[in-house]
């Protein structure tokens, strides 16, 4: 730096000369720290343009229905799955029938079922990413003076 500085004449214009050159150099290639800045402030203020919307909470007949609705897809797709299972043990043949007419379905409705659960448990996904919620956490192990089943089990394996 001594020779710059003898160059310039000191340190304020040695300063000057760099805060001038990192502007012209922003020019041609964009400050990555403050494009970063921007992001996070537009997508904060998406964020929270977003919930503005849901702010007040409806309790209507109709809200709490599509709420319903919106728990029922995991369950029944489930019980569903469960219900293949059953049939197929206790009608082989005709479950065995209905197998061979799901291959007459085209494959593009088969993307499409597959696009739709996808997006549908995925939307879920995102919906509890950006909301913070965690799963709860696992019950802390009882000790034995609190849990007397335990208590006997442990005291008949020691005598």
């Amino acid at each position: 730096m001594g020779l710059i500085e003898k160059i310039f004449g000191g340190g304020a214009a040695t300063t000057a000369v760099a805060t001038a050159v990192t502007n012209v150099a922003e020019v041609f290639t964009p400050n990555a720290t403050r494009k970063m800045e921007l992001s996070a402030e537009a997508y904060k203020a998406a964020l929270d343009e977003h919930g503005a919307e849901f702010q007040y909470a409806r309790v209507g007949f109709f809200d709490r229905f599509v709420n319903g609705l919106n728990r029922l897809p995991r369950p029944m797709l489930a019980l569903g799955t469960l219900g293949l299972f059953v049939y197929a043990m206790v009608d082989p043949v005709q479950f065995a029938e209905r197998m061979v007419g799901l291959n007459y379905v085209p494959e593009p409705l088969w993307w499409l079922l597959g696009a739709i659960v996808s997006f549908y448990f995925g939307a879920r996904e995102a919906y509890y990413f950006r909301s913070g919620k965690a799963p709860a956490a696992p019950a802390a192990p009882a000790s034995p003076s609190e849990n007397p089943a335990l208590t006997e089990i442990q005291s008949r394996q020691a005598g």
